[in-house]
């Protein structure tokens, strides 16, 4: 059974930082492509940014210069360093596999940026 766990989230001022990680396990890590999304209430899910299986990485313009994308294959662990946090930030934060066709999610965890 494939499983994504998030975990990092938190409340944060504006500016601060948090590290995001998402733990999979059940599949052949490596050759999945990795994606952290985020989604506010009312609006459609939003891509952040992702990386390959091969190392290439990409980032929505809101997040260009503040956020980055990492993985550790040994770990079976994907990460989201998140810099001058924005209070635009909040939203919950979705890990996503994919390979091919099949893709698997995360249950999510909540980014609050708040003074």
């Amino acid at each position: 059974q494939v499983q994504l766990v998030e975990s990092g989230g938190g409340l944060v001022q504006p500016g601060g930082s948090l590290r995001l990680s998402c733990v999979a396990s059940g599949l052949i890590f490596s050759i999945h492509h990795m994606h952290w999304y985020r989604q506010t209430p009312g609006k459609e899910r939003e891509l952040v940014a992702f990386m390959t299986s091969g190392g290439s990485t990409g980032y929505s313009d809101s997040v260009k210069g503040r956020f980055t994308i990492s993985r550790d294959n040994a770990k079976n662990t994907v990460y989201l360093q998140m810099n001058s946090l924005k209070p635009e930030d909040t939203a919950v934060y979705y890990c996503n596999a994919k390979y091919n066709v099949i893709s698997y999610w995360g249950k999510g965890t909540l980014v609050t940026v708040s003074s």
